[in-house]
C-alpha cells in the first residue's frame, strides 16, 4: 500500500474537550504551530460551542481570528447546529465541519435536539452560509455512527439515512467516528461497505477512538476498502463529554508510525512530531483547571 494519506489532528478539538483544564488560546495556537512545522496539513482546531457546556472551547471565535488563513495547514472548525455555523462563519473559518448524531439519544445530550431536527438545521443553515460565502468547504462528520452509549448499535441502514441526508447538502467529505471506541473491526467495515453501496460517490473518512487497541486494524481494513483520510489526535487524548465510556483518540504519532511503516507516506516527520507532543504536555501541565 503506497498511497498517501491525509491525517486530520483533531487535539485542539476533541482532545481538549474532555480534558479537565483549560488551555489558553495563545498555547492553542502554539500547538497548532507545533503540528504544522511537523507536516499535519489538516487541523481541526476547535468546535464553536457554549462555553458554559464546554469549558475547554472558550475563546473559539479569538483562535480562529489568529490562525493563518493561508498557510500550509487547513483549519476546520466543528459546529453542531445553525448557530454553531453562524458563528464559524462570523469568525472567518474557511472550513466547517457540521456534525450530528447516529444515537438519537447521543444527539439529545450532545446537541440538544433529534438527530431530524439537527440535520435540518444544518441544512438550512449551510444553505445560507454557501450562498452567501461561497469560498467556505463544508464537511459532514456522523457520531456514535457505529455505536451509541445509550442506544447501542447503530444499524447501518440508519447510519446511511444520515449520511444520505448529508450528502445532499453537498458537503466534501463525510467522516464516520467510533465515538465511543468500542467497534469492531468487522462491524466498521460492514458500515463502510453499506454506505458505499447505497453512497458510491461520497468521501468518507473514519474519526477513531480506541478503546480495545483496535483503531489501527480498523485503519488497514479501511485503507483496504479505499478510504484515505483519517482523524486522529496527538497524545491519544480525546472523548466526549456527552458519551459515557467514550476512549481517547488514535494517537497520531501511533497513526503516523504504522503507516509509514505500512509503506503509506502521510508527509509528516515523526521526529518533529513527537516534539509537538512534548508541548502539548507542557501546556496542559501548565493549564489551570476548568471552572463550571
Amino acid at each position: 500500500m503506497t498511497a498517501p494519506v491525509q491525517i486530520t489532528d483533531v487535539f485542539l478539538r476533541d482532545g481538549l474537550q474532555d480534558e479537565p483544564v483549560f488551555v489558553p488560546v495563545h498555547d492553542r495556537l502554539s500547538i497548532a504551530e507545533a503540528l504544522t512545522a511537523a507536516g499535519v496539513r489538516s487541523l481541526e482546531v476547535a468546535s464553536v460551542v457554549n462555553p458554559a457546556r464546554v469549558p475547554q472551547m472558550a475563546g473559539a471565535e479569538e483562535l480562529i481570528a489568529a490562525l493563518p488563513p493561508a498557510g500550509p495547514a487547513r483549519h476546520s472548525v466543528l459546529a453542531l447546529n445553525g448557530r454553531g455555523v453562524e458563528r464559524a462563519v462570523a469568525a472567518g473559518a474557511h472550513e466547517i465541519n457540521v456534525a450530528v448524531s447516529a444515537g438519537q439519544s447521543h444527539s439529545r445530550a450532545n446537541a440538544g435536539r433529534t438527530t431530524e431536527q439537527a440535520l435540518d438545521e444544518l441544512a438550512a443553515a449551510i444553505g445560507k452560509a454557501a450562498a452567501d460565502h461561497p469560498e467556505i468547504t463544508f464537511y459532514g462528520a456522523v457520531s456514535t455512527a457505529f455505536n451509541c452509549p445509550f442506544d447501542g448499535e447503530i444499524r447501518p441502514d440508519r447510519l446511511g439515512a444520515i449520511v444520505g441526508r448529508l450528502a445532499e447538502m453537498r458537503v466534501a467529505r463525510i467522516g464516520l467516528a467510533d465515538t465511543l471506541g468500542t467497534a469492531p473491526t468487522t462491524q466498521v467495515v460492514r458500515a463502510l461497505k453499506a454506505v458505499r453501496s447505497a453512497f458510491p460517490d461520497a468521501v468518507l473518512s473514519l474519526h477513531l477512538h480506541n478503546a480495545l487497541g483496535q483503531a489501527l486494524a480498523t485503519v488497514d481494513a479501511a485503507l483496504e476498502l479505499g478510504l484515505t483520510h483519517f482523524d486522529s489526535a496527538v497524545g491519544g487524548y480525546g472523548g466526549c463529554p456527552f458519551a459515557p465510556g467514550a476512549h481517547g483518540n488514535l494517537d497520531t504519532r501511533d497513526l503516523v508510525a504504522h503507516l509509514h511503516a505500512s509503506g503509506v507516506t502521510t508527509g509528516i516527520d515523526e521526529g518533529t512530531l513527537a516534539e509537538a507532543f512534548a508541548l502539548v504536555r507542557a501546556c496542559l501541565a501548565r493549564a489551570e483547571p476548568v471552572t463550571s
